[in-house]
């Protein structure tokens, strides 16, 4: 499987929760269906690249699922934390989270909040 952002191998994690796949190059993470929730505990372990790279590569838009490989993923915003951006596959339901993110949504803190509060919009 490669990366649907750099389009690099991706490369095998297991925690006690099972395997997901992580980007060699983008650090960048794929999740199966329901996959995430079950690795929530384990974000720190499995999400280990830069936050800035991860920042970075939100800019590459119109990317396609590396499981169904021909359906485009659809860009998604977590209610509680809309500073978090990931895409999402409406196929298979496999998510992708760049470098920084699942962390990031496992986290909740204050800072969270006033982020919620300070979201720029989206835009259609």
């Amino acid at each position: 499987m490669n990366c649907p952002k750099c389009e690099a191998p991706m490369e095998p994690v297991t925690t006690e929760a099972g395997t997901v796949e992580r980007c060699i190059a983008c650090q960048g993470l794929w999740f199966d269906r329901l996959e995430a929730s079950a690795q929530a505990d384990f974000a720190a372990a499995l999400d280990v690249g830069s936050e800035e790279a991860g920042r970075a590569f939100n800019a590459v838009d119109r990317i396609s699922c590396p499981v169904c490989v021909n359906t485009p993923l659809t860009r998604m915003v977590d209610n509680e934390q809309p500073h978090i951006w990931f895409e999402a596959c409406p196929s298979c339901n496999g998510r992708f989270f760049d470098a920084g993110e699942f962390k990031d949504l496992s986290e909740r803190s204050l800072s969270d909040l006033i982020r919620k509060l300070t979201a720029r919009d989206r835009g259609a």
